[in-house]
């Protein structure tokens, strides 16, 4: 998901980060707690434990406040959290109480929400410089981290907490961190109970890992003897292939199937490696993991396959950054994950090379505050969330470049600290379920740094995932095997890792468990047809009752009755797409042209304040583009010329403050993203209106980084590029009639293309996104024979982050679960369809009787509440005194372009972060 639609997805809190200024608060080094008078909902603050429900808090420094602290026991939301733990919220006029503009408690001045009218009217978003930030924090972590999930959509749990903090941050996040850390304000201190992690690992006998078979299972995926190759395909997947001579070095040593394996890794080592040409820089991360090999079985890494790996991993090794190919100064080139990083530094350690220093050094950037290793290569004070699989091999790593100590030493403390009861380790910071990778990994390098019984009892806790085949699977209780999940496992069960690993160590001297008298049979069930996600499924997600509201419209999140109408055009854009529910199309569709209403009796225009003084040029657009893809009359939609108010809404100068209409000439009155212009831009240009689009086009096309190609996500431009946004302006130029932006979207795509990692996902705000890759397949799509390898590898990735009920995940990594506005991205963009010629006939179809609007809940927001006034410190909320009930938020405020728009784009030019958040929901784009 990139920026602007991250921000937009978490907009319940106004997330809008923001680091209160120095200037208005001091905040001691020693934090007073004082107890205060509190609303009746929060529980007590001595409720919420390091195992018993969450903590928010709130930082009223920049108002003469200090920071206000609320319990709740059973959070179910972080939007709940706050209103449980005893503070008053007030959204924007124009996105609802969804948007967080307003927070007050009766601990503060009386229950005074602040900002105050007069410091912000709260009619349209704050600005970037003013506004609340939501930050998490979850049990054992230092630091904070920008929520990637609005408060509506993150569940926080136990010993989690939370904060909110008013002033401005950065594109992402990476500025404005509050000034006092998690353990400030966590229950007891931060400190967890000893109970709930195991310092030596778990208490449960050690088993072993039944390595020969895993070994034949691993032999029986390979094709020809030689390689392995996905379902249904004869082309070698090269990575699965080297993962399976690991596998076989450490089960076995030398071996005629290793060496006929070894034989077929360096025959297509410029097809795996040198993709783009001998003369150009390899795939860093394929080039390490050849040169692991060679290094491994007593091979030439400086003559592997023709090439010299370890001399072309010393070339390509970025000089500065952030630039095309390189995040930081210190990456190999084109390296995205930090297993490369790291892979790459291993390869040259033991191919007897000296890594250059800044190599070493990026790795330790990715090393978080508690510990654990992030697996993206995020840049230099990005935010980190690590997870034990990439702390594993990163430990092992630095440990094995030397001069790391310290490091290594709280890495180890992370990973001990992540080991759960039953001795696995999960995929993800605050999972509770095993994964089969990351705990092989975390065996391998704890067995390595001394830490013999926790990595005993994560062995054993693989030796009873093992499959009746000798295969393993991914996860915890799964029932096929992946080459993937069985070569880590072989390596922890053997007592290695790819540091030592060598096929000259000597047969253990105390054989594995005796294998299995029948050979195994069962193979993995073959995936998907297309490899690509289930739009049948992801429809019937996406229409259910249980989203879509009476057949008609999503709503803001919660029990409130308010329509989302940014994210019911993107679930509308995501069924044209597919063709699979016309009737649910149409009902949504007349809803909004037949002047619908929802629970707070606001129709689309409600949404898009066409004809009014705070006209919004993305939301327009959008709805616009809905009318024409839909054959209606943009015209006459709604009651309303969406046309005509787009005409209107172009700017002729740039706005001087406090007017914040028009970021320049030629942009869209209060289109605050790339993607609120390109919108507008497709709308005018569908319509006829060419001429009339001249200066938004011109306007749109400037934005574009003339080196790379890319496009930033904000408007007024912040400097970063962004996977959706070049995707999305791509759609855009290409619909403009003629050829003048051709070298233009071409730029864009090959940037795109550059982006994809190795899983085929693309990177965004959130992680590795699922937004940014549907985005990028219907980008891509616009030259689809180029891009074909590129697409198919996207498609794939969707498909594996769709969930039982046909929803998608946010992102791989983070909270699991289905999310609607990824889904209506995905579902629409794994279609490849470009929002330029997307178009579905709704002749032939009956939609469901319009909906009733008294049939749904009314949003309320109650009054402050009184309290006494409070001075800087921390003050418990907790007590009779406080504010009642809040009104559901959760919901994001502006709306991204269908599909393409996960998350509300709520905020202006400078509302980084947060607006990159606020996309999806129905705020402008």
């Amino acid at each position: 998901m990139g920026t602007a639609q991250l921000h937009d997805r978490r907009t319940a809190g106004r997330r809008l980060l923001s680091l209160f200024s120095a200037a208005a608060v001091t905040f001691a080094a020693s934090v007073a707690f004082v107890t205060g008078a509190a609303p009746a909902a929060a529980d007590p603050i001595e409720k919420c434990t390091s195992t018993v429900g969450a903590i928010v808090a709130v930082d009223f420094g920049p108002f003469g406040g200090g920071v206000v602290r609320g319990c709740d026991t059973t959070p179910t939301t972080g939007y709940e959290l706050l209103r449980d733990g005893g503070f008053t919220t007030e959204g924007t006029q124009h996105d609802g109480p969804g948007f967080i503009c307003r927070i007050g408690n009766g601990a503060f001045n009386s229950g005074q929400q602040y900002p105050t009218p007069a410091e912000e009217s709260c009619v349209l978003t704050p600005q970037a410089n003013a506004y609340w930030s939501y930050w998490i924090a979850s049990p054992g972590q230092a630091s904070w981290s920008y929520s990637p999930l609005g408060a509506m959509d993150r569940k926080p749990k136990a010993g989690d907490v939370d904060a909110w903090v008013f002033g401005a941050t950065d594109v992402g996040g990476t500025t404005g961190r509050p000034a006092f850390t998690p353990d400030d304000v966590r229950a007891k201190g931060g400190t967890p109970d000893p109970s709930e992690t195991p310092t030596d690992g778990p208490s449960v006998p050690v088993g072993k890992i039944d390595v020969p078979a895993a070994a034949r299972w691993v032999t029986q995926q390979l094709h020809d003897g030689s390689h392995v190759v996905d379902e249904g395909s004869e082309t070698p997947n090269y990575f699965l292939t080297t993962e399976a001579a690991y596998a076989l070095a450490a089960a076995g040593g030398k071996s005629p199937t290793l060496d006929k394996v070894v034989a077929r890794l360096a025959a297509g080592t410029g097809e795996y490696a040198y993709a783009a040409g001998p003369k150009e820089a390899p795939d860093a991360t394929a080039a390490a993991r050849l040169a692991l090999v060679a290094a491994i079985t007593e091979g030439d890494a400086r003559d592997f396959g023709g090439h010299d790996l370890l001399g072309d991993l010393v070339k390509n090794v970025c000089q500065s950054g952030p630039a095309p190919g390189c995040t930081a100064k210190g990456d190999f080139t084109g390296v995205s994950y930090g297993d490369g990083q790291a892979l790459a530094v291993l390869a040259l350690l033991r191919g007897g090379v000296v890594p250059p220093a800044d190599t070493v050094t990026r790795l330790t950037q990715l090393v978080c505050e508690d510990g654990s290793v992030t697996s993206i290569l995020i840049g230099p004070g990005e935010n980190c969330d690590g997870d034990p699989m990439t702390t594993g091999l990163v430990a092992l790593v630095l440990d094995e470049a030397g001069g790391h100590d310290a490091t290594v030493a709280k890495s180890v403390a992370y990973l001990k600290k992540a080991q759960l009861r039953s001795g696995a380790f999960p995929a993800f910071n605050g999972s509770t379920v095993g994964s089969v990778p990351a705990t092989a990994y975390a065996a391998q390098a704890l067995r390595a740094l001394g830490q013999v019984r926790a990595a005993d009892t994560a062995v054993w806790w693989l030796s009873r995932e093992q499959l009746a085949d000798g295969g393993f699977g991914f996860d915890e209780g799964a029932e096929e095997g992946g080459v993937y999940a069985t070569a880590p496992a072989v390596l922890a069960g053997s007592g290695t890792d790819l540091v030592t690993l060598t096929t000259k160590v000597p047969e253990p001297t105390e054989p594995p468990t005796t294998p299995p008298t029948v050979p195994p049979t069962t193979r993995p069930t073959p995936p998907p047809a297309g490899d690509g996600p289930d739009l049948r499924k992801g429809v019937a997600y996406l229409t259910s009752p249980a989203n879509l509201r009476q057949g008609r419209y999503y709503t803001a999140g919660g029990s409130t009755g308010r329509a989302d109408f940014g994210l019911t055009v993107d679930g509308a854009f995501a069924l044209a797409a597919t063709g699979h529910d016309n009737d649910a199309l149409r009902g949504i569709v007349d809803f909004l042209d037949r002047g619908g209403k929802d629970g707070e009796a606001r129709t689309v225009h409600d949404w898009t304040n066409v004809g009014s003084a705070h006209a919004m040029g993305g939301s327009m657009g959008k709805a616009a583009l809905l009318a024409q893809a839909v054959e209606r009359d943009p015209r006459d939609f709604g009651g309303k010329d969406l046309i005509a108010g787009l005409a209107d809404a172009v700017c002729t100068a740039k706005s001087t403050a406090p007017d914040r209409s028009c970021a320049d000439k030629g942009a869209y009155t209060y289109a605050m993203s790339v993607f609120g212009q390109s919108l507008g831009v497709i709308a005018q240009v569908r319509a006829g209106e060419t001429k009339a689009a001249e200066a938004p086009i011109g306007y749109l096309a400037g934005l574009q980084h003339t080196s790379s190609g890319a496009w930033p996500s904000l408007v007024p431009p912040t400097g970063d590029a962004d996977v959706d946004s070049t995707a999305m302006a791509a759609m855009a130029l290409d619909v403009v009639p003629g050829d003048a932006h051709a070298v233009a979207v071409d730029k864009a795509l090959a940037w795109i293309a550059s982006k994809q990692l190795k899983d085929g996902g693309f990177p965004g705000a959130a992680g590795n996104s699922v937004n940014s890759a549907a985005l990028a397949v219907q980008g891509l799509s616009l030259d689809a024979e180029k891009y074909g390898k590129q697409i198919a590898k996207a498609r794939k990735f969707l498909a594996s982050q769709q969930n039982a009920d046909g929803g998608f995940n946010v992102a791989k990594e983070g909270q699991r679960g289905s999310d609607l506005r990824a889904s209506t991205q995905a579902v629409g963009g794994s279609t490849g369809i470009s929002f330029g010629v997307l178009t579905r006939s709704l002749d032939g179809t009956t939609p469901n009787p319009l909906p009733s609007s008294s049939t749904t809940p009314v949003i309320v927001t109650p009054g402050d509440s009184t309290g006494s006034a409070g001075g800087p410190g921390i003050v418990n909320a907790g007590g009779p005194s406080g504010g009642g009930s809040l009104a559901s938020t959760g919901g994001q405020a502006l709306g991204l372009a269908g599909a393409a728009a996960a998350l509300v784009l709520a905020g202006w030019g400078a509302v980084v972060a947060a607006r990159h958040r606020r996309t999806s929901v129905g705020g402008e784009l």
